[in-house]
């Protein structure tokens, strides 16, 4: 750990710096600034490739390539560059203007040219795009990745443990069985459904000027039909044109996939903590590590760390969405900067969510199934056969099935010999008799299996 990371304030940028080292190019200042650069010129490029501003010829192979390099080749040193521009002007974006002319001036056709370099923009405009492309980026190279891994992960063990019986809990007393395997599908089901959410979730951009309504671009060339071109141009980008904005995009499209994260992140909070209750169980042993340290004074723990981890830092980045779903849609009348010093917090908000994931797979990559613990508490509680014993019984008219079952169970300690003497002495066919002698706690366990293995292939 350097120095910077020694004294951060965010254990993001301290302790945890590099588990964010896939988020950090897309959510500093450096990643904003170079997205920011990036819409500059692609506007630019994309406006001479159109062929109906006179004064704004198409680009030479040479032109296009020295803008193609200021984006592929954007350095520390750049955004260091446009950030000593910006601290004289005392302006964020126009400081990224600056910065292109300053790289241009020498390519005589280019300078020529200087003056389309954020042609009819307002910074909004730049601004919104930028982040639109973080969120995107972060979608497909960061969140979705991690996800898909913690499927994959899901997936073998529920395929693994498809057949492993286990005693079910219904407000924390024994209940009907279930299967390791099906617990871990029901997740996967949870999971994969907000997933398809997260992708087909539409990502909105504007580039319409300082109130939205295209005022500058129609006094400057009023027959073009800027409308369609602009959204032809956010459509370059992997985005959907807003059509209805004021200075800014209302970020509804935002609030929508952090509401889509929160979701996941929720369903996540509930598994961590049913693994944390399953290991104090001990029905999973978590693999040990000679040089690993459980407990300070106590030599034997090993303390389920990873979804502990995972479940506090899945509420932080909850509370940080939370707070961005209800505060970016609001702007006072056309804008507010107020949005402005929220959105710069995406990446933390994201950077928390990431870090538990990241805790969660690695957590369920140390853990293994305690069969023996499993199997004994499952033939510890023979009483949970009372309810498909007074099923049949209600089939068969026999009278009252609930209630001889209630008085039979509750409060008592039901074992195998009691509950097959129980059911010996009832008036039934003999098949369907001989069907309930062959049930046990560990074979009552309906279509667990074939659930999950559908749910794992």
């Amino acid at each position: 750990m350097d120095h910077a990371a020694l004294f951060a304030l965010s254990p993001l940028d301290g302790r945890y710096e590099e588990k964010m080292n896939s988020l950090r190019p897309i959510f500093s200042e450096y990643g904003l600034i170079r997205f920011r650069t990036l819409i500059e010129i692609r506007w630019l490029q994309f406006l001479a490739e159109q062929g109906n501003l006179p004064e704004l010829s198409s680009l030479s192979k040479t032109a296009n390539t020295i803008l193609n390099n200021i984006i592929e080749n954007f350095s520390e040193q750049d955004a260091l560059r446009i950030k000593n521009i910006e601290r004289s002007i005392n302006h964020d974006v126009k400081a990224v203007e600056y910065f292109i002319k300053e790289n241009i001036e020498k390519n005589t056709e280019l300078a020529r040219l200087s003056e389309f370099i954020h042609f009819g923009c307002t910074s909004e405009d730049i601004n919104n795009l930028a982040y639109a492309l973080m969120l995107n980026t972060a979608r497909q190279e960061c969140i979705l990745p991690a996800l898909n891994e913690l499927i994959s992960i899901l997936k073998n063990m529920a395929h693994e443990y498809a057949a492993q019986p286990m005693l079910a809990r219904t407000h924390g007393q024994p209940a009907t069985p279930t299967t390791v395997g099906k617990e871990i599908a029901n997740v996967i089901a949870r999971l994969q459904r907000q997933i398809k959410q997260l992708i087909d979730a539409p990502i909105f951009g504007k580039l319409n000027g300082a109130t939205g309504n295209y005022n500058a671009f129609i006094v400057t060339y009023p027959d073009v039909n800027w409308q369609t071109l602009t959204e032809k141009f956010i459509s370059t980008l992997d985005l959907t044109q807003n059509p209805y904005t004021t200075q800014i995009e209302p970020h509804d499209y935002m609030a929508e996939i952090f509401a889509i994260l929160i979701r996941i992140n929720t369903i996540l909070i509930d598994f961590n903590r049913d693994m944390w209750g399953y290991i104090s169980l001990n029905y999973f042993k978590q693999k040990t590590l000679d040089h690993e340290v459980g407990s300070s004074t106590m030599p034997h723990k090993v303390n389920p760390i990873d979804f502990e981890n995972a479940e506090g830092n899945l509420g932080l980045a909850n509370a940080l969405l939370d707070h961005l779903i209800l505060k970016l849609p609001i702007s006072r009348w056309q804008r507010d900067l107020s949005d402005s010093t929220v959105l710069r917090n995406i990446g933390v908000a994201i950077g928390y969510a990431m870090l538990a994931y990241q805790s969660s797979c690695r957590g369920l990559n140390k853990v293994v199934i305690n069969a023996e613990v499993i199997h004994a508490d499952l033939n510890n509680h023979w009483e949970i056969l009372a309810e498909p014993i007074q099923m049949v019984m209600r089939r068969f008219g026999i009278k009252k099935p609930y209630e001889k079952l209630k008085n039979f169970t509750r409060g008592q300690t039901v074992t195998k010999k009691l509950i097959q003497q129980f059911i010996q002495e009832l008036t039934l066919p003999e098949d369907v008799k001989q069907q309930l002698l062959a049930l046990t706690p560990e074979n009552y366990i309906g279509h667990a299996v074939e659930l999950a293995k559908r749910s794992s292939s």
